[in-house]
């Protein structure tokens, strides 16, 4: 199934909501809404394509009612996601749906692309974890680009759970919060070996968090 969703927002208007497939969106709010998931998706061979854009000045909440569960499909467990972010002069996002969960046997591929004008703010935050109760062999790939108008931002590529290159016997990590946050100006900040912030050179700051499972108020 080919799921498409635009959703853009306005200074002074509602969000323009525009979709198809099984995915959809409602407005909660005059600045808020929820995705919502009208069908199975994504299974195996799903393709998703998602655009946001966020005019000048205009600001825009993004939540979900609901976790989202990738499946595999009958002839493949691969199914695709492509995430467009827009932000114009002045304007705000903050992206923070519930967690997706990769069932045993899927595996989702997510590509997101953002462009930001540089005075616009951001907030986007991602989580992911691989297998319900008793699975652990789903894959996730999330690759990440990011620009302030013409300079680059970020450029990130993360893989996550059975046949990653951190997938071994002694700790695979099955869980990760993600958090891109654009302007922010904290410093570096480390917790062991699975928690970073790490701030970025042309502003913001990417924060990462693996382990086993999603905490609960994670």
């Amino acid at each position: 199934m080919r799921t498409e969703l635009r959703i853009v927002a306005a200074a002074a208007t509602l969000p323009e909501i525009h979709a198809s497939g099984g995915l959809s969106a409602r407005r909660t709010g005059p600045h808020t809404v929820h995705l919502i998931g009208t069908a199975a998706t994504p299974l195996g061979g799903d393709e998703l394509d998602i655009v946001i854009v966020v005019g000048p000045g205009a600001e825009l909440v993004v939540r979900s009612v609901a976790a989202t569960i990738a499946l595999p499909g009958v002839a493949t467990p691969l199914s695709i996601g492509r995430w467009h972010l827009e932000i114009g002069s002045g304007g705000t996002l903050d992206f923070d749906p519930e967690p997706m969960i990769v069932a045993g046997g899927a595996r989702h591929h997510i590509i997101t692309m953002i462009r930001l004008a540089s005075d616009a703010r951001l907030r986007m935050r991602e989580r992911i974890q691989i297998g319900r109760t008793g699975e652990d062999d789903g894959w996730w790939q999330g690759e990440l680009i990011a620009d302030v108008d013409a300079t680059p931002l970020l450029r990130h590529r993360l893989e996550l759970g059975a046949g990653t290159p951190a997938d071994d016997a002694l700790a695979a990590p099955r869980a990760l919060e993600s958090e891109l946050v654009y302007p922010d100006e904290r410093p570096v900040a480390t917790t062991g070996l699975a928690q970073t912030r790490l701030p970025l050179a042309a502003g913001g700051s990417l924060f990462t968090r693996t382990g086993s499972r999603l905490t609960a108020s994670g």
